[in-house]
């Protein structure tokens, strides 16, 4: 579905982390509706390097953008000389920021500072001089353990991720003060889930790693009590949603970008088992972690409907019906 009627035709726009979960469907959106525009993606590809917890460092995967007809380069956005050749050698109408160190539990608050708040700065100043808009994404993790529904103004960041994501959002609303011949917008994301998240690993979605254990024959293992854990979960194609329409705010800020309604980890594994087919026991294992846990998240998106016009689209069955196909499609040849 297109979510504008702006013409972005002959436009150039920049898309950091574009071989990601989101930063690939959106360089999808821009080329099915606007082939015209000049699409280039900045990304860190994978390779063998990890995190001190095991992780790898980039999650993003060259099969992302099968399909993909733009321009990829493979690069860091901690490379200043790097940045200095896209600010010399383009001239970028739109900045969809979505490059970031976003493993909750990286240990490496060096490193997770300057990629997500000292190379934010830089790129900022990219778009200045190039006049372009910037769409950037923030995280439901400002908000740490916060009571629901979260809001902007009442975040307790838990880790350092969050931390980093709330230091962005101070830096763009300095930047927005400073200028005002473009708009700076920042999405909270929430529990997203959809096509292209399956190279994220570990990191990936429940939905898509409950879906492999009901396709593998295994019985889902949920937390105790998961039918009182209750996230806010947004389906990719919601998540575009309120990209493009960031693209021309009324105002420049932070907006929560959820469903508005908080959905049990019981829930999917119901709905999923539904969609498959399966009818597996569920097994409750004991949650380790107990007191250092978010057991309720749930966006509140009135600002988000007022100031950008946005309106989720996907109730939690409709998003796991959408996905199932894809989920399926990499059980086959993904995992098999």
């Amino acid at each position: 579905m297109q979510y504008s009627d702006v013409d972005l035709n002959h436009k150039t726009i920049l898309i950091t982390g574009g071989a990601g979960f989101i930063g690939s469907n959106l360089a999808f959106y821009f080329q099915e509706h606007y082939p015209h525009a000049k699409v280039v993606i900045l990304d860190l590809f994978r390779s063998n390097l990890t995190l001190s917890n095991g992780n790898l460092k980039s999650f993003g995967h060259f099969k992302n953008l099968l399909g993909f007809c733009g321009e990829v380069i493979s690069g860091d956005i901690n490379d200043k000389n790097l940045l200095n050749q896209l600010a010399q050698n383009y001239k970028f109408d739109y900045i969809f920021h979505e490059a970031a160190i976003s493993d909750t539990t990286a240990l490496e608050q060096d490193l997770m500072i300057q990629t997500n708040v000292n190379a934010f700065k830089d790129l900022l100043d990219i778009a200045v001089a190039h006049g372009a808009n910037m769409i950037y994404a923030s995280s439901g993790a400002t908000y740490g353990d916060a009571a629901s529904p979260q809001r902007v103004g009442r975040e307790a960041p838990q880790n350092v991720y969050g931390f980093s994501k709330l230091m962005m959002d101070h830096l763009a609303r300095q930047y927005a003060q400073k200028y005002d011949h473009i708009s700076i917008v920042g999405l909270r994301y929430f529990n997203v889930y959809g096509p292209r998240e399956f190279f994220k690993n570990k990191t990936s979605s429940m939905v898509v790693q409950f879906g492999h254990q009901l396709l593998s024959g295994k019985n889902p293992k949920l937390f105790e009590g998961s039918d009182k854990i209750l996230r806010d979960f947004i389906y990719i194609e919601d998540i575009i949603q309120a990209n493009i329409l960031a693209m021309h705010p009324k105002e420049n800020g932070v907006f929560n970008v959820g469903t508005g309604k908080a959905r049990s980890f019981q829930s999917m594994v119901d709905i999923l088992q539904n969609e498959l087919g399966t009818s597996f026991v569920c097994e409750y294992i004991p949650n380790p972690y107990v007191g250092r846990y978010q057991f309720h998240t749930e966006a509140d998106i009135e600002t988000t409907k007022g100031v950008l016009g946005y309106k989720p689209r996907f109730e939690f069955e409709e998003g796991i019906a959408a996905y199932v196909s894809e989920i399926k499609r990499l059980f086959e040849q993904e995992l098999s």
